[in-house]
């Protein structure tokens, strides 16, 4: 079956996340989680941004054994000569370069021709792949760039060398079906002898992170790169574990695997969240509190008959421990009797006919019912229930 590689860039892309600053040692932890959990590719820094990043990549690529471990570097040697020695000791390796592509970034950043872009890429990725078997090239802003030039750009990377195209929707601006369609106009002109690695990057700006991946996957793409829980730069990355999960759940449609542990989510999820401080929306698909707790009373009362009507993953198999029923205005008799049994109350049809009703008028002035509410509602109810 055709393999996705997960690309994970929490502690590069997601340590810009606006307060974040991870320690060389929390890194390192969360490299080695990351590695639990099946990564391929960890981007582990940018090196030349600061010692401590570079400490950092070095730190990596000495600690793990299997996931291939990379550094950031713009079109410039000094950035790749920090590549190459944070990497040195790395049992696996390739290096990710980039440069923005689109008129507004070659215009108002870079101040630099269409020519002067490629020169750089040409120069830049010949000079990287004297020391890494991958060099992976991305067009910053790519979604943004002229279809014929981020073609030309991508050509040129990859006859100068590079073995990865990483597309990336840097501010979030592109769309599923514009996204699908840029990785075909790519695999449809680029020529090349050796087989080409298509990957996408995507930033969540207009909340469209995860389907941009997806649609990738169906559009060529076998690596997809993201971080953990979405943190990122402004409203973040696609969340690895959104598609790994997707990946998994219907795999009947996209005819793809990965190799990622999805028992293992759970705990590198929370590793983040706690290294990160940030903490983990309560409705986040996949992780959140409530990703599998479930109010209304039907859908409660279809969970209890059949857990497969409101749940397509079960809890366990993102490494959390159970399934949430909790009570509230909506929830129905079969819940309220499921959680009377529950805290040691044996009651009748008969019975739940009065105790419901008086449950439905304390639950409207609360938000939620909790065991302690439901013994002081029995205790109202004056009669005789087994216990």
């Amino acid at each position: 079956m055709r393999k996705i590689a997960m690309f994970d860039t929490t502690l590069r892309d997601g340590e810009q996340t606006v307060g974040v600053n991870f320690s060389i040692a929390e890194k390192v932890k969360i490299a080695k989680q990351l590695q639990n959990w099946g990564v391929d590719v960890i981007e582990a820094g940018f090196p030349i941004a600061s010692p401590n990043d570079f400490q950092s990549v070095q730190a990596i690529s000495r600690a793990l054994s299997t996931t291939r471990v990379t550094g950031l570097a713009r079109m410039k040697q000094k950035d790749i000569d920090a590549c190459i020695k944070a990497t040195a000791d790395s049992k696996n390796k390739q290096i990710h370069v980039f440069i923005a592509t689109s008129p507004i970034h070659r215009s108002a950043k870079l101040h630099m021709s269409k020519a002067q872009v490629l020169h750089e890429i040409d120069e830049k990725v010949r000079y990287a792949k004297q020391y890494f078997d991958i060099v992976q090239f991305s067009p910053e802003d790519a979604t943004r760039t002229e279809p014929g030039f981020l073609v030309q750009a991508c050509q040129t990377a990859i006859d100068a060398g590079a073995t990865v195209i990483n597309i990336a929707d840097t501010v979030g601006y592109s769309n599923p079906a514009e996204f699908g369609a840029t990785f075909d106009n790519l695999i449809q002109h680029i020529q090349s002898p050796h087989k080409i690695t298509y990957s996408a990057h995507c930033h969540n700006d207009l909340g469209m992170a995860t389907a941009n991946a997806m649609a990738a996957i169906e559009h060529g793409a076998d690596r997809i790169e993201g971080t953990v829980n979405g943190i990122g730069e402004r409203a973040g990355n696609t969340a690895l574990e959104e598609v790994a999960a997707q990946i998994k759940v219907r795999q009947d449609y996209y005819q793809c695997a990965t190799n990622i542990d999805m028992k293992q989510t759970k705990a590198t999820s929370d590793m983040i969240s706690e290294f990160a401080k940030i903490p983990v929306p309560k409705n986040k698909a996949v992780i959140g509190p409530f990703a599998f707790s479930h109010e209304s009373g039907i859908h409660q009362d279809g969970y209890l008959k059949n857990h497969q009507t409101y749940e397509i993953l079960t809890p366990e198999s993102v490494g959390m421990k159970h399934t949430q029923i909790p009570l509230g205005k909506l929830s129905g008799s079969h819940a309220v009797h499921e959680r009377l049994a529950q805290i040691g109350y044996t009651v009748t049809p008969e019975q739940m006919r009065i105790i419901f009703p008086k449950f439905k008028a304390f639950a409207d002035q609360v938000a939620l019912v909790s065991n302690d509410d439901l013994e002081q509602i029995m205790s109202s109810c004056e009669m005789k229930v087994a216990k």
